[in-house]
């Protein structure tokens, strides 16, 4: 009875453990058949200002509707707004503007894919964090399941070096925006720190899609569709739950799950998209899952 009695609590905890992790890589991974999906009807830069305008009107209105707390020192939105700049701004402009040079979808999610590793380096230095050895064997794992999920579609093609240098910009932003969120925002309120970031994010993105593209946009239902889920299935559900997984665990198993994304994309693009879906990726998905559950065993 007694034995009985501790296993519910038990499998109930693990559900629960299981699920954000599970519900966090399938809205990011959406973003990306999504963000395809809106491509040929807007700029790109046009494309993330618009998802982050809107969702932080949507933040701000549930914000005041909820009375949630904000900030009280500007050091305090001073962090916050540096989370939003790497994490948001930082990384998807730096993705967008390599891609547009040249640099294949491949490459650019291989070496954006290597961001658990420096993570886990950055948080062992700077958040006194512990890695166990067998959790660098499952970052090794992981990164070697993304390389075989990635491989098809591996090109060089005329990527220019102002391409890579902007995907390495990317992988800098995500890398950095993760170490300072877990380090300085841990208990921001989601929605009013998630306002402040994309606010700051919209208005970095603004500025390039004003410049570069003058505001593109070719309204039909598709672009309507496809801009709003980025808006509010990922710039506002995906950032928060991994927020939410950051505020309670180790950044370096965290960031350990973007291992997954490539291959939970390639799975919704053959899905949604009708893309090929070669057996050597999904090897390489069950390689890199089994690389992620080592890391957070």
């Amino acid at each position: 009875m007694t034995s009985n009695t501790t296993t519910i609590p038990r499998f109930r905890s693990g559900v629960t453990a299981l699920g954000l992790p599970l519900l966090f890589i399938v809205m990011w991974s959406s973003g990306y058949v999504a963000g395809k999906a809106a491509l040929p009807f807007v700029g790109p830069y046009t494309m993330i200002f618009l998802r982050f305008a809107s969702a932080a009107v949507v933040l701000l209105m549930v914000a005041v509707a909820t009375r949630a707390p904000w900030p009280r020192t500007w050091k305090e939105v001073g962090h916050i707004a540096v989370v939003g700049l790497l994490i948001q701004a930082m990384q998807f402009s730096g993705l967008y503007t390599g891609i547009n040079l040249g640099v294949s979808a491949g490459v650019s999610a291989l070496i954006v894919g290597t961001m658990p590793i420096f993570v886990a380096l950055g948080a062992s230095v700077f958040l006194s964090e512990r890695i166990k050895s067998h959790q660098w064997i499952g970052l090794l794992i992981g990164l070697a399941g993304v390389v075989l999920v990635v491989s098809e579609k591996f090109s060089f093609g005329e990527a220019t070096v102002g391409g890579y240098i902007a995907i390495l910009f990317a992988l800098l932003g995500i890398t950095l925006g993760t170490l300072y969120q877990k380090k300085f925002c841990t208990s921001m309120d989601l929605r009013t720190g998630g306002f402040i970031q994309l606010s700051v994010a919209a208005t970095f993105a603004f500025i390039a899609a004003h410049t570069l593209e003058d505001l593109y946009f070719q309204v039909t239902p598709t672009f309507l569709f496809a801009t709003s889920w980025m808006s509010l299935v990922n710039s506002i559900g995906a950032i928060s739950v991994l927020y939410v997984m950051i505020r309670r665990g180790e950044a370096s198993k965290v960031a350990s799950l973007f291992y997954l994304i490539p291959g939970m994309t390639a799975l919704m693009a053959f899905v949604i998209l009708g893309e090929t879906l070669h057996p050597l990726a999904m090897i390489g998905f069950a390689i890199t899952a089994f690389g992620v559950y080592l890391n957070n065993r």
